[in-house]
Parts: structure tokens; sequence; C-alpha cells
């Protein structure tokens, strides 16, 4: 049940990450409008914020938003992007040559075309690294559903794990 929770939780955040974010880190790479370099770096200012600044806040909203208790508040915010994912995906984005898409719009393709015909088809290794590290970071988070979940049904592997070590004794630390 636990291997399930989980496969079905970061499952679902891998496609929430690789959607949003390659979306808007095209937006911000290779679309030009104003303002985006400035967008850019206040994304990639959150960085230096840490988890636990923004903990209690983010818990007050899913609370009242009557999320505590569900899955929601670990999959949906990967829907809204990943300032890393977004740096990683822009940086990758740039180096694809201008010329392609500029050929691609003398053919008559919209924006949305070319990220879907030109770009997503070269970017596929940088899109299997953010599939890859977001996976990674959701079957080993333990502090998000330790967070949100109450019904020992829905829990995850680290928490399923971390419950029967605890229900056995525990770490003998000494």
């Amino acid at each position: 049940l636990y291997l399930r929770n989980t496969v079905f939780i970061a499952g679902t955040t891998v496609v929430g990450a690789v959607l949003s974010n390659s979306l808007v880190a095209y937006s911000l790479g290779c679309i030009r409008w104003k303002g985006r370099d400035i967008l850019f770096l206040i994304a990639v200012a959150t960085m230096m914020i840490p988890y636990q600044v923004v903990m209690v806040p983010l818990f007050i909203t899913f609370s009242k938003l009557g999320w505590v208790g569900t899955w929601l508040p670990l999959i949906v915010p990967s829907f809204f992007g990943s300032a890393f994912f977004l740096f990683l995906l822009r940086q990758f984005f740039r180096t694809i040559p201008n010329e392609l898409s500029d050929a691609a719009r003398i053919d008559g393709c919209s924006e949305l075309g070319i990220f879907r015909h030109v770009v997503l088809p070269l970017s596929k290794p940088a899109l299997a690294v953010v599939a890859l590290f977001c996976f990674m970071y959701t079957w080993n988070d333990f502090i998000g559903p330790l967070i949100y979940l109450t019904d020992k049904k829905m829990f995850t592997l680290s928490l399923g794990l971390q419950f029967y070590q605890s229900q056995h004794g525990g770490t003998q630390w000494n």
C-alpha cells in the first residue's frame, strides 16, 4: 500500500513538474517579452529561501484550503514549477539554435507548435533529468508527507518505514 501511494504521488509529481517547468522555461528562455529577465531573477532568488521558513505558512494555506489529510499538498505544488528546474531547462533551451525556431516560424508554426515540434524533441535529455530529479526528491521526501498526511492508509513508503521502525523499538543509537 505504501509503495503504491509513493509511486502514485511520485508519478503525478513528475508529470506536473515536467509539464509546467518546460512550458515556463521555454517562455523565459526562448520568447522575448518585457520583464522576463526580472521574473527569472525573482524565481531563482527563491532558491535561497530554506523550506523551514515557508513550512508553517504553507501548512496554514493548505489547511485553509482543506487539503491537509490528502495527497494534494504533495502533488499540486509541482504543477506550479520549481526554481531549480526552471533554471536547468531555461539554460538548456537557450543552447538550442534560434535558426530552428525561425525556420518553423517561416513555415507558419505558432510558438506552441515550435515548442511541441522543435524544442521538446531536442530536449529529451534535459526533461529526463528533471523527471529523474523530481522522482528522486518525491520518493525520498519525508517531511512533506509527515506534515500533511494524517491517515496511515495514505502514508508514503518513507513514513511507513519510519512507522514500522518506531513500532519495533526504533533505532538503537548506542
